[in-house]
């Protein structure tokens, strides 16, 4: 059979018969995601055995680094029980919740007006809110602490609530526009000669179809909350109010001592929300980047 004439079936089984062999699987398959799998979970390993690793393992130079030979807890304890690292875990998830709910709510009447409406200049307002995003945090904060400070904002949660969307609405904006774009007009000119309104179209028609695009949006928006240490080192000073990415950096560092098990301790810790975020939502999430409703 020609290459020509050659059907998409036996193109892919030609494609797959490639892997047949072992010794092809191994090179193409197995070395490359084995490596793969090393470089990405071999910190969260480190963090594992640091935070369970006692001092005397820690700061000792004999034995092998990479087992912990006494366990212990104390670390552990140390950083629930001695730090206020249960108010830190409170403050990010308030924060990351609330800014992630203000963020999606914002780019989903964006999105929808930018894309839907199809008024004269609508492509040139998409790309100049997606421009916005491409600002780098670290210029930003220097007017957005003027602001922050000239409405007695200092030192609170509400100044992170306020300031995290001015990185979170441009890039969830674009990416719902992607996503509302590819719903099919046909389904809201429908229910527009029906009589609905566009208040009535976004949230029965167009909102339920875009069910993944809003899941990777939030994840995506979630997941920029709950890492943010800029603006969270900025705007909040005391304690009691400081997230954990700031907090773990900055409480458990006394001097030139680093408490390195409660440091990593706090680290997994922190790293975990996001991760059984992303299991349990990581369908909607690839299908919200690469998938979308077909007419």
């Amino acid at each position: 059979m020609s290459k020509a004439n050659a059907t998409p079936e036996s193109v892919d089984s030609q494609g797959m018969h490639y892997l047949t062999s072992l010794p092809r699987r191994v090179v193409t398959v197995y070395l490359p995601l084995g490596a793969f799998l090393i470089v990405l979970l071999f910190p969260f390993y480190w963090m594992v055995i640091t935070a369970f690793k006692p001092n005397e393992e820690l700061l000792s130079r004999e034995g092998n680094p990479f087992w912990v030979v006494h366990p212990t807890f104390a670390h552990i304890n140390k950083l629930l029980f001695e730090t206020d690292y249960p108010s830190w875990l409170w403050n990010t998830v308030l924060v990351s919740v609330v800014a992630t709910f203000v963020s999606i709510v914002c780019s989903v009447l964006a999105a929808y007006a930018i894309e839907r409406l199809r008024y004269r200049g609508s492509r040139y307002v998409g790309m100049g809110i997606f421009l916005a995003y491409l600002v780098p945090p670290s210029i930003l904060f220097i007017p957005l602490a003027a602001m922050v400070y000239k409405l007695n904002l200092f030192d609170t949660r509400l100044a992170l609530i306020l300031t995290y969307p001015t990185f979170l609405i441009p890039f969830c904006t674009w990416l719902l526009m992607g996503y509302f774009k590819s719903i099919p007009f046909e389904l809201e000119e429908c229910a527009l000669i029906d009589g609905a309104t566009r208040l009535q179209i976004l949230i029965k028609i167009i909102l339920p179809l875009a069910v993944p695009g809003l899941i990777s949006a939030g994840i995506f928006a979630f997941t920029l909350s709950w890492n943010e240490f800029i603006y969270a080192l900025t705007f909040v000073s005391s304690s009691e109010v400081k997230t954990v990415s700031v907090a773990v950096v900055t409480e458990l560092v006394e001097g030139d001592v680093y408490h390195w098990g409660s440091l990593m301790a706090g680290a997994l810790f922190g790293s975990l929300p996001v991760a059984i975020l992303y299991s349990f939502f990581v369908e909607y999430y690839v299908s919200g980047l690469t998938g979308a409703v077909k007419e």
